[in-house]
């Protein structure tokens, strides 16, 4: 999973500004250099004015000091107010023939039209209703990571950061609209999303200054800053929090409480709300970025449960085991050896993992990051929802590292034998290493340096921890075991997230699958089931992606032979950003044919 913030927070960054037309394009040398064409030079120059509009918080991330001061808008006015907007993009991207553009042209238009296309769809959907909290918590979970990625070096970063404290509590207002919505028309989350929810909401709603993460950005400012000036910086800010936030805070966790939690529905999948087939069905093409049905999907789940449990039995027999599968899950789940004693030997073993696995990368890879990262505990007060681990993007601009996230909670349910692929899968060669050559892609649109191809990057942090087995990572059958036992999450998530969505399952249909062919400790299998039911759809892309990523190497070997070049591929996938699964298969194809041509 690449981000702290989960389908709660990604409401706050979702898109919804005014009109392009009303920010200043970007220069038209950076449009020209991303296209030659001049009509889709003018329109990616025009949208990528509109994205930083509309998106302040990745533009900020981008070094954008003017985004640095605001915050999205995720009233349904405003977004319902783009439609018309976005319309005119796809009206001028239709007007331009793919057919007469060059080859990275005719991919950026495709794509755009890709984009543009999901985002009108969504507009239409109304999902605001219930992306506005999940499992994970509401607004305030987003606003905290926001917080938490905030670095304050001059007057002005400090000014910046207390403007967007004063239109956060919009961020709060708006919400609140979306979920009364959605109470009104019945798409509404289930009873236990709503009491996971209330679980870090309502803490918040009685956080004390000076334990507030939106404050923490000022905890330490620069001796530039004179003293009385913070002074005067760190009481506008406390009074931002106090006299703004905090009363929506507390009208959040009491809406949640009082009036949502009283008609929050028992049955679990969106299969049992208005029009939640539909949504269903465009929430799985969206985050798998295919046109599989759900039923497909779940079909793919099963085929991939049998496979992957074939290779476990062969690992158990490796580590010496007598015994029939299900105790030797229970050895992995209950032995002592398997498990970190204190917070900090977790973290100190993630961080010799990552550091190994760092090593390995120049024999996989032509080209690396600039930007660094760091192996971080997940804050305390969001740890008891929150998953095993999870990646936080940095920014080389404003001079934050990536950040892998270690669950230290609850150390009996962190098994040892999963760190290793965990570690592949947050840090490097997975999220850290995708998302950062992605981020630092400058000589593509800028569209493509921000944008979210779930399966494409989920798919590339499950296709990382296969690479553990060419890095000679994996020390130990458990390790090996603890691998699989991974890859088989990913697929029980197929079989049970269509379960729970599509097919009508229980709570228990779903957690069969985990509980039987995972080494997963219980509590880490109860916390991903209420993900899936609080985040429709989302889980479907990790397997989907992966699949697809390893048919294309697969490909690759097949048709180039000694010609193939491991770091030349690897280059090739990542260099230029993720892509859509049909838009990458072509650009991959395209690349097959050009090694062929190349001269030894």
């Amino acid at each position: 999973m690449k981000l702290v913030i989960a389908a709660g927070a990604v409401a706050i960054l979702a898109a919804a500004a005014a009109p392009a037309a009303a920010y200043p394009a970007p220069v038209q040398a950076e449009a020209a250099r991303n296209a030659e064409n001049p009509a889709l030079a003018s329109v990616l120059a025009d949208y990528e004015a509109y994205l930083r509009a509309v998106d302040p918080i990745s533009a900020g991330m981008e070094g954008d000091r003017d985004a640095l001061a605001r915050m999205p808008d995720g009233s349904r006015t405003f977004e319902v107010a783009q439609e018309p907007v976005l319309k005119g993009f796809a009206d001028r991207l239709a007007a331009i023939d793919p057919a007469g553009l060059s080859d990275e042209d005719r991919l950026n238009h495709n794509f755009l039209t890709y984009v543009i296309q999901r985002s009108r769809a969504r507009i239409s959907l109304d999902t605001g209703r219930i992306d506005a909290f999940s499992s994970e918590g509401g607004p305030g979970q987003g606003l905290a990571y926001v917080a938490s990625v905030t670095r304050i070096t001059t007057a002005a970063d400090a000014d910046a950061w207390i403007a967007r404290l004063e239109a956060m509590p919009k961020i709060y207002a708006d919400q609140l609209d979306n979920v009364r919505r959605g109470l009104e028309t019945g798409l509404v989350q289930p009873r236990s999303i709503v009491e996971n929810a209330l679980t870090l909401i309502e803490p918040e709603a009685a956080l004390t200054p000076d334990a507030d993460p939106l404050l923490k950005p000022f905890a330490t400012l620069p001796a530039s800053i004179p003293a009385a000036q913070q002074a005067i910086l760190r009481e506008r800010a406390a009074r931002a929090v106090a006299d703004g936030i905090m009363p929506q805070r507390r009208a959040w966790a009491q809406f949640l409480r009082e009036t949502y939690l009283p008609r929050a529905p028992e049955t679990l999948g969106l299969v049992h709300r208005p029009g939640g087939r539909e949504l269903y069905g465009f929430l799985v093409r969206g985050f798998t970025t295919t046109e599989l049905t759900p039923d497909e999907v779940h079909a793919i789940g099963l085929e991939e449960v049998a496979r992957i449990r074939a290779r476990m039995d062969t690992e158990m027999q490796a580590a010496g085991w007598t015994g029939d599968f299900a105790s030797f899950l229970t050895f992995l789940r209950t032995d002592p050896r398997f498990y970190a004693t204190t917070r900090e030997e977790l973290l100190e073993k993630a961080s010799e993992m990552a550091k190994r696995a760092d090593d390995g990368l120049p024999a996989l890879f032509g080209t690396l990051p600039r930007l660094p990262y760091g192996v971080r505990p997940v804050p305390r007060e969001i740890e008891a929802n929150y998953t095993t681990g999870r990646y936080n993007p940095g920014s080389m601009e404003n001079g934050i590292a990536g950040g892998y996230m270690v669950n230290t909670s609850s150390l009996d349910q962190r098994g040892l034998y999963e760190l290793p692929a965990l570690t592949l899968h947050e840090g490097v060669p997975g999220h850290h290493l995708q998302i950062a050559l992605q981020q630092e892609a400058e000589d593509g649109p800028y569209f493509r340096r921000s944008v979210d191809v779930t399966a494409f990057v989920e798919g590339w942090g499950l296709y990382a921890e296969f690479l553990g087995e060419e890095m000679d990572f994996y020390r130990t059958p458990y390790e090996r075991f603890g691998r699989l036992s991974y890859e088989m999450w990913r697929a029980c998530r197929l079989v049970s997230d269509t379960g729970l969505h599509w097919l009508g399952w229980d709570l228990e249909q779903a957690r069969a699958c985990f509980r039987d062919n995972s080494a997963l400790a219980p509590l880490n299998i109860e916390t991903e089931l209420q993900r899936y039911i609080g985040w429709p759809g989302q889980a479907t892309a990790y397997k989907i992606g992966e699949i697809r990523l390893r048919a294309i190497r697969a490909r690759a070997e097949a048709e180039l032979g000694d010609r193939f070049d491991i770091r030349r591929f690897h280059d090739a996938l990542l260099v230029d950003g993720p892509l859509p699964m049909a838009l990458l298969d072509a650009r991959m194809d395209r690349w097959i044919a050009e090694e062929k041509a190349r001269r030894p």
